[in-house]
């Protein structure tokens, strides 16, 4: 994923979550308006990510307001490293693995992801439908 620097507001976010917690991954998002952007640690499900929806000028993620985001995430490190997250790296939250190919059109890529089952749970849902057909 490609490096980046924390917002002022995800700062501040990222300042009160350490204040109270032990330093661990965070996923931390780009918006929040007037409130501090909100925050998800490694350990919790991450955040729901949804197709654009919006046809003039696609970006490729929308947030959890609808907003259009090229980049609405980073993933911030305990070691002080910061990522932003990019399709592969959504791919990867969604359960995609690795050698799935996606279009190079980055707003198709999101839609994939966005608009798909995470392939482990269709795993799952069909192993299970299996098992009571039989």
């Amino acid at each position: 994923m490609p490096d980046s620097r924390l917002l002022p507001k995800q700062q501040q976010a990222l300042e009160k979550f350490l204040a109270g917690n032990a330093p661990t991954p965070l996923l931390i998002e780009r918006v929040g308006g007037r409130k501090l952007p909100k925050y998800k640690p490694g350990s919790h499900p991450a955040n729901t990510i949804l197709r654009c929806l919006r046809q003039a000028a696609p970006t490729h993620f929308t947030d959890h307001k609808g907003c259009n985001r090229s980049k609405f995430a980073d993933i911030w490190l305990p070691d002080g490293t910061v990522k932003s997250l990019s399709i592969q790296g959504a791919a990867r939250l969604q359960g995609f693995p690795d050698w799935y190919e996606f279009p190079n059109e980055t707003a198709t890529a999101g839609s994939i992801i966005g608009y798909s089952v995470p392939p482990s749970f269709a795993t799952q849902l069909f192993m299970s439908a299996q098992s009571i057909a039989m």
